[in-house]
């Protein structure tokens, strides 16, 4: 069964009951959903007023070697004193399964929203991530996949262009478009650069500051460029963000070398994730939170706001990429 056909609707709060008293936890205040769209989390206190997070992961996403290689690696992070949210052990194990759902523990985190534009932040932030990918370079992930143009730009296109979704109106010039910026990212893609593991999503909603950075939700985690975890801490104009990468690397690389030629892969990656979120908004279309927080997605206003976004990052991509000012 595909994941995109999947709903949480049997995930009853008496299931969740009975799920944590599997692994001894006895639940002692309400469930309070946390956001997530790709799983459910759930936040609760237990009865020695213990507060806790629940991670019920979406079926036939990823399997159980992939969920426990996220959980090896979030586990080998906080081994090495690297703040992050690892999951907790019960029964030996951290990934347990009751009726067909897979689902894990973690501590409940609190913490204030990171700052982009705050640059001492910003410096924590890199310093952190110079340590993880020191970390993630000494083995890669087995089971889980490498970034990579197959899963996502090719499969997204084709999610994309056999969607009821999108009007019909726009169809052939989103497929026009779509196509072209496909095959610029393709001139430009190289993959002459070290698969590490990577957080693979590490924009600000998943940092929280607490006196210096914590990164919290590695479910996308995967093999690639370590490029991928830096550009996405990049915001503001061209200008802006040539400062921010070069006080990024500066700190990023008293941990882990940073090969520059990865650089002319910031604006393919940009493109790539852009394409990839919206196939995953339709593909997810039939979970009835997705229509409730994207119902922009049925209006043919946004599809052609799409097309220009589509033509803007084609000549990002052309355009030559940031070079770092500095010599590290």
């Amino acid at each position: 069964m595909d994941s995109s056909a999947f709903s949480f609707q049997s995930l009853s709060p008496d299931v969740i009951f009975a799920s944590l008293a599997t692994v001894g936890i006895r639940v002692d205040s309400g469930l309070t959903a946390l956001n997530s769209y790709e799983n459910r989390v759930y936040q609760f206190y237990d009865e020695d007023r213990i507060r806790y997070v629940a991670k019920y992961y979406r079926p036939y996403r990823w399997n159980q070697a992939q969920i426990l290689e996220e959980h090896q690696f979030t586990k080998q992070l906080s081994e090495a004193d690297i703040p992050v949210a690892a999951p907790l052990t019960f029964n030996g194990q951290t990934l347990h399964e009751y009726e067909g759902y897979l689902f894990a523990l973690f501590p409940s985190v609190g913490g204030r929203q990171y700052e982009s534009d705050n640059i001492e932040q910003m410096e924590s932030v890199a310093t952190l991530l110079g340590r993880i990918h020191q970390i993630g370079a000494k083995q890669p992930f087995i089971y889980r996949p490498t970034i990579g143009l197959e899963e996502y730009l090719y499969q997204p296109k084709e999610v994309l262009l056999t969607s009821n979704l999108i009007p019909k109106k726009i169809h052939d010039e989103l497929k026009t478009s779509l196509t072209h910026l496909i095959q610029i990212v393709e001139q430009h893609w190289h993959t002459d650069w070290q698969p590490i593991r990577l957080h693979a999503d590490c924009h600000a909603g998943n940092i929280l500051w607490r006196d210096s950075a914590m990164f919290v939700d590695f479910d996308d985690a995967r093999n690639g460029p370590a490029i991928q975890d830096i550009w996405m801490l990049l915001n503001g104009d061209r200008k802006a963000q040539q400062l921010q990468l070069d006080s990024i690397l500066e700190c990023y690389q008293e941990f882990y070398h940073f090969d520059i030629n990865q650089l002319s892969l910031i604006e393919p990656l940009r493109a790539m994730r852009m394409v990839h979120y919206l196939a995953w908004i339709v593909q997810r279309w039939q979970d009835r939170a997705f229509p409730i927080a994207f119902p922009w997605i049925l209006d043919a206003d946004f599809w052609y706001q799409q097309l220009a976004e589509f033509n803007r990052q084609s000549q990002a991509i052309k355009a030559p990429p940031l070079q770092l000012m500095s010599m590290f």
